[in-house]
């Protein structure tokens, strides 16, 4: 296996175009893991480690853009205002030391259907985008566009990770997450929800109960709709329970899990069905909150 160690992002692009199956490596949580199993061995490892840049975040008061291997840590302690879903996300990720070196781009890398940060990147908004560089030049892809199949993302051999641009969030946003066990776990099934004000939508993500993170798109039209038709982002009057069970049924028909050791389809359905009218209620009471205050 040969080891690859650019000290420059131009560097780490030829080497990528050099060798296109070199695995990028930064935080290693998930790439070592398959290594010490020997689920994977890859011709090449291209270490990131020196790329600085990868490791910073800037924002221009509307979007975030979040460098590759910018630490869950760091999104916790300092961007839990603009990316308060992510942030949540971020705190449900493995132990202290795993969140001091794993990253949203390694989670987006490895494309794991289970990765805690898809749902909250689904749920920020269709603005949200992967930056893909390669020695060819660099393009954006749509969150709704990353994920192709189960651990399968839409990067060409040549491409790394360089950011993901995110708006900032402009309402409340929660994350839910299901484990064998409270803490170090990975998810049994996830959800990610956002009220977005400025333009009358909102966002969902669902994680580990599909062969990729998905969106329940149809729960996202029907609140929507409901949320206009009756007024209620002006009001902030209560939703009523028809309106929170319907949604929660509609995030539960969007699912197709399977069954395996961490879990059960059925409890999968079942548990997204009330993490969805969870995060709805607690989002709509703080949106209501907010709006009180403002008048």
């Amino acid at each position: 296996m040969e080891f690859l160690r650019p000290a420059t992002w131009d560097e780490a692009l030829a080497a990528k175009a050099e060798h296109p199956t070199a695995l990028p490596i930064s935080g290693g949580t998930d790439v070592m893991v398959e290594l010490n199993f020997d689920v994977h061995r890859p011709s090449a490892i291209l270490d990131l480690n020196r790329i600085t840049e990868l490791t910073e975040w800037s924002s221009d008061g509307a979007t975030v853009r979040l460098g590759a291997a910018v630490p869950y840590a760091r999104i916790i302690e300092e961007l839990s205002g603009p990316l308060p879903g992510l942030a949540l996300a971020a705190h449900t990720v493995g132990s202290p030391q795993i969140r001091n070196r794993g990253s949203v781009g390694g989670n987006l890398g490895a494309a794991s259907p289970a990765g805690d940060s898809h749902p909250a990147l689904l749920a920020a908004g269709r603005e949200v985008c992967v930056e893909a560089h390669s020695v060819r030049g660099s393009r954006l892809i749509p969150i709704d566009e990353f994920y192709v199949g189960v651990k399968r993302n839409s990067l060409e051999p040549d491409e790394l990770i360089r950011a993901v641009r995110i708006p900032v969030a402009d309402g409340p946003q929660q994350f839910s997450k299901i484990g064998t066990r409270n803490a170090m776990v990975i998810a049994v099934c996830a959800f990610g929800f956002a009220l977005h004000p400025e333009d009358g939508t909102v966002g969902t993500g669902i994680g580990s109960a599909a062969p990729t993170p998905r969106r329940a798109v149809e729960a996202e039209e029907y609140l929507r709709g409901v949320l206009a038709e009756r007024g209620l982002w002006e009001s902030g009057e209560l939703l009523g329970p028809e309106v929170v069970q319907r949604f929660g049924e509609l995030v539960k028909a969007a699912a197709s899990p399977i069954d395996d050791v961490r879990g059960t389809a059925d409890y999968r359905r079942h548990a997204l069905a009330v993490m969805a009218r969870r995060t709805l209620t607690w989002c709509w009471n703080d949106y209501r909150k907010q709006i009180r205050s403002a008048a």
